[in-house]
């Protein structure tokens, strides 16, 4: 049970893996007001930053569950770096059907919402695991504005399942939760998540140009900077979206 290694290859330097800088990461957990000792569960945690980072700075504790195992190990030595891990654990494990134990104070699946199958699985599984009054963390991407024809929605990827952002909180609604905060990325979060991605394949193909995923790895150089800033860059957003159950 893992990533395709093409996954780990793409964000082999990233401690985040959507296009989120790690000061929104900060200004997300100063928004949210954290508490020590808030328990925390991270479905689809990647490589920890999150939890690892707010239980540096504001004391949480709590569990990351990860389907990859290279992210699994790297969220463990994070917390060892940063001193947090007697307080949060990495768990390897499909988080699809994670539930955590005992209710948490927020339950967070930020950027990997294919684990419940889209928004309404993600939010249902995530409050499981939630207690009453609790916070939810969404992380989404959506329309910047409507895909102006099916070539750009087919070009961004997933554009059938993506709202433009107005859609995407009514829809937050439809499903009886209130949006409480947001942090959203900008064009140089999305670029600095993106373009990294070409120099780790690029150092990647270049110590290993025999590997049975040099020609995947190449196709994907040659084509996907010119489709990103055609496409992506100019209409995709990704936002962290925190939810109430009303």
């Amino acid at each position: 049970m893992d990533l395709p290694r093409i996954f780990a290859l793409r964000e082999s330097s990233h401690r985040v893996h959507n296009p989120f800088a790690p000061d929104k990461l900060a200004v997300l957990g100063r928004a949210l007001r954290l508490a020590p000792g808030t328990r925390v569960l991270d479905l689809a945690s990647g490589s920890g930053e999150m939890l690892c980072t707010w239980a540096r700075d504001h004391g949480v504790t709590g569990t990351g569950v990860d389907i990859s195992t290279v992210f699994t190990e790297k969220a463990r030595a994070r917390a060892a770096e940063l001193g947090v891990a007697d307080r949060v654990a990495f768990v390897h494990g499909d988080a699809s059907g994670h539930v955590s134990d005992e209710p948490v104070d927020l339950a967070a699946c930020v950027g990997a919402t294919w684990i419940g199958g889209g928004v309404a699985g993600t939010v249902e599984l995530l409050a499981r695991s939630l207690r009453p009054g609790g916070l939810m963390l969404i992380g989404e991407p959506y329309w910047r504005r409507e895909a102006p024809d099916r070539r750009t929605a087919e070009a961004v990827g997933g554009g059938g399942e993506f709202h433009v952002l107005p859609e995407l909180i009514e829809r937050f609604g439809a499903l009886d939760y209130d949006v409480v905060e947001m942090v959203l990325a900008s064009e140089d979060d999305w670029d600095r998540y993106q373009a990294a991605q070409w120099l780790n394949l690029r150092r990647w193909l270049d110590a290993h140009p025999d590997d049975e995923l040099a020609g995947e790895v190449r196709a994907e150089l040659t084509t996907g900077p010119a489709r990103y800033a055609r496409y992506r860059r100019e209409h995709l957003g990704w936002g962290v979206f925190a939810l109430m159950a009303r």
